[in-house]
């Protein structure tokens, strides 16, 4: 007798709290943080090639850009030590590193800067998302903010993630200061 009261009551009460949370799980789905930094990238002349964010995850920084302009094929684009872009894209220096750090991917003590290839399509277009454990979002030693800033260079050829210091990824072709937002 006990058992048949009690199984009828525990499904009740399993539809009734069942009801609230379905609702509310539809409206309440998780959000993405907000990009907190952004780069306008553009080419030698100053004509805009498009953009790059960066947003704060728990395990890391995600780079999201939709670039165009570009010659179809691979690029290279790292971060780059300074927080300029012209010029020539001189003044953005070399990629963004910790002392003693080498290029490549996989290098022991990698570039903080290093990240992986784009590809535009036949149209010169780029859209590309990538996460990078190796910078944050501050003013210290791998942050983006850091004293003299950070800038995103993206170059006329794939990068190789071998050869020293740069890669082998060619001329930079675009170049777009980091700012917070």
């Amino acid at each position: 007798m006990i058992r048949s009261t009690i199984a009828p009551t525990l499904f009740a009460l399993a539809a009734l709290t069942a009801l609230p949370l379905t609702a509310a799980a539809q409206t309440a789905a998780p959000q993405a943080p907000a990009p907190l930094a952004t780069a306008a990238v553009a080419d030698a002349q100053g004509k805009p090639l498009g953009s790059v964010t960066f947003t704060k995850y728990p395990h890391g920084v995600v780079l999201h850009g939709e670039l165009s302009g570009l010659t179809p094929g691979w690029h290279g684009i790292h971060i780059h030590e300074n927080g300029a872009c012209t010029p020539d894209f001189k003044a953005a220096g070399g990629h963004f590193a910790a002392a003693g750090a080498k290029h490549g991917l996989e290098a022991d003590h990698s570039h903080y800067g290093e990240l992986p290839n784009i590809w535009a399509n036949e149209a010169g277009k780029a859209g590309f998302e990538a996460i990078t454990h190796s910078v944050t979002l501050t003013d210290a030693a791998d942050g983006l903010f850091k004293t003299g800033g950070t800038s995103i260079v993206v170059h006329a050829q794939i990068d190789d993630y071998l050869s020293q210091p740069a890669g082998n990824s060619g001329d930079r072709i675009g170049c777009g200061v980091i700012t917070k937002k």
